[in-house]
């Protein structure tokens, strides 16, 4: 069996309401195929919640063994700022490579 490396997300928490459980909101920004305007979606995932964490923490989290039918997810560690801010220059810059390709094939 093959190593995978899981996808880890980060998002903000914005409910806590159930035991050992958080709902955290992870947002993306889209790029529109046609028209290149760039927007912003977002997810809802219910995470298995050990660290106590409270409404507005931005914590990191991965894929885990099924606690429940639609908790599939489980916290690794509460985020500091400093780390959101090279995750989203990361990723940004991945995104603006993307639109420059598309643009390069288009032209040819």
């Amino acid at each position: 069996m093959k190593n995978k490396k899981m996808k880890v997300f980060i998002g903000r928490v914005t409910g806590t309401k159930m035991a050992k459980t958080a709902v955290v909101s992870v947002e993306r920004v889209v790029i529109h195929p046609l028209y290149k305007k760039r927007f912003k979606r977002d997810k809802k995932y219910q995470v298995h919640d050990e660290f106590g964490t409270q409404i507005n923490d931005v914590v990191k989290f991965t894929a885990s063994k099924p606690y429940s039918k639609t908790k599939k997810w489980k916290i690794l560690e509460v985020v500091t700022a400093e780390t959101i801010k090279k995750d989203k220059a990361a990723k940004t810059a991945k995104a603006e490579s993307v639109v420059k390709a598309e643009k390069k094939g288009e032209t040819k």
